[in-house]
């Protein structure tokens, strides 16, 4: 299908920038997006991302400015940080981070000196940068160690955990991650980290919106603090949030400004407002559960096909691949799959003998096509694509490729994205 010029001003302006755009409402229409970091936001979110607020600076919080004219604007994050606190149920949000790693290093900034020790998932075993990993300022400037997953089992082993904790005693636990298809026990590790002494960082940047929703536990009620992105399956702008208790209110702020940060992006804030007062909606906690009824649904068609998926399933919104017994590298076959309509991303799987840049697995979730209105009847097709482009790719048939790019197109013809022209 063929998508109309939006953009008159900016066609206008700058028509080879527009025509960027314009390719790129065009792909996003055309494609099967399941990048389980990725997903549609609505035209509200959108339009409130390109208003005049992108005018103002606002360095300091709502009430303490210093700036004038911030009579609107302190309305404006007083409303995103009501609404945040609302819907996960929270003593304190700061709507301000940029992103999602600036987020964490506030955390950082806030409970720990250069040179402490912090805990967090291994990268590989499907952790984050910024949980204290060696290439990431937070495992340059602080000593990082990490946990991992079961072998066998592809799920944590808790009971090593707290052995880690009490031997290392770190400042701060992560929990939470970007390659993690199980339920994450908040319970489990505010134990091990009240017996050792840490501060529980609970990042769920992925599962944020499956929180908000009632699709997945919320670790509110145990930890200190939750730091979130506001994309990803809560459908808004990229932007981030910390929110905690109040005892740590004031430490987390001011990481945040003037720790970090100067003045926030308000038109982004605004966005997150937006995002927030839909994810509060009855229709909200429809689009989480069927999230996850759509992964799992796809998981099993996966496993029918004789697919390995990382701990044999999904617990949420993402579906861990390990295409060795394909004999197809990840990134061989991410490309393909890319050429074939259906974008994915090449990932580490936990032990991959490959080297990250070129590894045995590969990602995908169910936000993005579920946002479209795709339903569980529709993952055995999904699944075939998946396997008719995982075989392609290990034979170079770019017939079949393309035959399968026709196919997604069609689909998607009858599904509009939310937020598209």
């Amino acid at each position: 299908m063929t998508l109309p010029l939006p953009h008159p001003a900016l066609q206008a302006a700058d028509p080879e920038l527009a025509a960027l755009v314009g390719a790129e409402e065009q792909l996003q229409a055309d494609t099967l997006r399941l990048i389980p970091s990725e997903n549609y936001v609505s035209r509200a979110v959108l339009e409130a991302s390109g208003t005049v607020l992108q005018n103002k600076y606002s360095e300091g919080y709502a009430g303490r400015r210093y700036y004038e004219g911030q009579q609107n604007i302190d309305q404006v994050e007083r409303l995103a940080v009501a609404r945040a606190k609302a819907l996960f149920g929270v003593e304190h949000a700061n709507v301000q981070p940029y992103s999602g790693s600036p987020a964490n290093l506030a955390v950082y900034l806030a409970f720990a000196e250069p040179g402490d020790t912090v805990m967090g998932m291994a990268l590989p075993m499907g952790g984050h940068l910024t949980h204290g990993w060696g290439v990431s300022a937070t495992g340059r400037w602080f000593r990082g160690v990490q946990y991992g997953v079961r072998q066998d089992t592809g799920l944590i082993d808790f009971d090593e955990v707290r052995e880690l904790a009490l031997k290392e005693r770190p400042k701060i636990i992560f929990c939470g991650g970007t390659a993690l298809p199980r339920t994450i026990d908040f319970a489990a590790f505010a134990d091990i980290a009240q017996e050792s002494g840490a501060v529980l960082v609970a990042d769920v940047a992925h599962i944020a919106g499956l929180i908000a929703g009632g699709a997945h536990p919320s670790p509110v009620p145990h930890a200190d603090v939750v730091s979130t992105t506001t994309h990803k399956t809560l459908r808004g702008p990229r932007g981030a949030m910390l929110m905690s208790r109040e005892e740590h209110a004031k430490a987390i702020d001011k990481a945040v400004f003037p720790g970090l940060q100067g003045g926030p992006h308000n038109q982004t804030t605004a966005a997150i407002a937006v995002a927030l007062h839909e994810a509060a909606q009855p229709s909200f906690r429809d689009y989480a559960h069927a999230v996850v009824a759509n992964a799992r649904a796809l998981a099993e068609e996966l496993l029918a096909r004789g697919f390995d998926l990382v701990s044999g399933g999904t617990d949420n919104h993402l579906i861990l691949m390990d295409l060795t017994p394909k004999n197809v590298p990840g990134k061989v076959a991410a490309k393909a799959l890319d050429r074939a309509g259906i974008v994915v991303n090449y990932n580490t799987v936990p032990y991959d003998p490959r080297k990250p840049f070129d590894p045995s697995g590969v990602r995908i979730g169910t936000p993005s096509l579920t946002s479209r209105g795709l339903g569980t009847q529709h993952m055995a097709a999904v699944a075939e694509w998946i396997d008719r482009g995982v075989t392609a790719a290990g034979t170079g048939d770019e017939d079949a490729l393309a035959a399968i790019r026709a196919e997604v197109a069609e689909l998607m013809a009858a599904f509009p994205a939310p937020g598209l022209s």
